[in-house]
């Protein structure tokens, strides 16, 4: 939900602090002025809102479209003729990714974008979206030819080839890497070489590279990409419900240079700290209901996580911005000398630079975890 964007300019200080002020919430049955006066009592900081100010915002509401509440195929038909504005009506090679049937994730790609790796991983799916473990008919190790293109990460069947076409189930296993973090899987240890990769919609899968080298490499420039190019979050949702609601992290590439991105995290880290510090002022009475306590392990796991993921996105990017170069080699050879190991460990098979197919990316306007213990 996009409420708190679309508010933005006139939302009364306190109305993200608990339930769903729409009244479009019901479908089929509209909530009345009357109910979306009452939905709002004592959210003003324990007092009411004035009634005229919430008559007003609940017409503004009621007779205005919202941006977020549009026809899904008009959705779909603006964002394509958003690509056909980027790359061009003569470009053949663009495809769509869906993840989740989240119309908002749907945006088009174009098979054309840069490749920073490629290389043999072997996945193991670990957990479906939302961090639900993955049934075990589905955990088993697979292997794949991987390509890093762009910000999506393909599994394929057969070698890459730079001019072989996707096939339908290329796009059915690729990974989106917007928002995500790549770790050692440490509390893995039936295989070597593990990397743990976590998803913006909190799937997590697990990929043995062929050497500590690759799985280095991996974690790195999956890391990188995703600090390059992850645009700013969405709000949370505004809801009725208690229930803790992650941000929307949207899938296109940011609008922000470098700089400007790197500022952007150092802001989300701040605001993230803080609000994982407020969380632990507060921690769950013993004998509380099973299901409030769950939502408070779910929010400190997520903050925690979040905090983790900002303080890897800004490592990464100033060391980018001050090595002063796209070249994923340097890259990676500067921040082996940081960490104390040996910068010819990290070469690799693949090493373009980051400026290819996103736009120059300097300075340039680009557009308790669920892994557990071994199963």
């Amino acid at each position: 939900m996009l409420q708190g964007r679309v508010w933005g300019s006139y939302q009364p200080p306190s109305l993200h602090s608990g339930r769903t002020i729409s009244p479009l919430q019901n479908i089929g049955k509209k909530m009345s002025c009357q109910q979306f006066i009452a939905n709002l009592d004592q959210l003003n900081d324990g007092q009411d809102f004035a009634k005229d100010l919430l008559k007003t915002l609940y017409n503004s509401i009621k007779n205005e479209k919202l941006e977020w509440a549009i026809d899904e195929d008009e959705l779909r038909k603006s964002l394509s003729e958003l690509v056909d504005d980027k790359f061009g009506t003569g470009t053949k090679k663009v495809t769509r990714i869906l993840d989740g049937g989240n119309p908002f994730l749907d945006v088009p790609q174009a098979l054309s974008a840069t490749t920073y790796k490629h290389g043999v991983l072997t996945r193991k799916t670990h957990a479906d979206m939302d961090g639900k473990r993955t049934p075990r008919g589905r955990r088993g190790w697979k292997k794949f030819y991987a390509v890093l293109k762009g910000t999506i990460l393909y599994l394929q069947k057969d070698e890459y080839r730079p001019d072989k076409a996707l096939s339908e189930g290329d796009l059915k296993n690729a990974i989106r890497v917007h928002h995500a973090l790549a770790t050692r899987a440490s509390d893995y240890s039936k295989k070597s070489n593990v990397l743990k990769l976590k998803t913006a919609d909190w799937r997590v899968f697990l990929f043995q590279a062929p050497s500590k080298e690759e799985m280095l490499s991996w974690i790195l420039r999956i890391n990188l990409v995703a600090a390059i190019f992850s645009a700013p979050s969405f709000p949370a949702a505004v809801s009725s419900m208690k229930k803790f609601c992650r941000p929307l992290l949207p899938s296109c590439t940011t609008r922000l240079c470098q700089e400007e991105q790197l500022r952007s995290h150092e802001n989300k880290l701040r605001q993230v700290t803080a609000e994982l510090a407020e969380h632990r002022c507060h921690p769950i009475e013993k004998g509380v209901k099973s299901k409030e306590a769950e939502e408070n392990r779910l929010k400190e796991h997520y903050l925690t996580f979040e905090k983790s993921r900002y303080e890897t996105y800004i490592h990464l990017l100033a060391v980018k911005i001050k090595v002063g170069s796209d070249d994923l080699e340097r890259i990676e050879a500067r921040l082996a000398t940081l960490e104390g190991e040996d910068p010819s460990l990290r070469k690799t098979h693949s090493s373009p630079a980051l400026s290819q197919g996103h736009g120059t990316v300097t300075g340039s306007k680009a557009t308790k975890d669920t892994t557990g213990p071994d199963t």
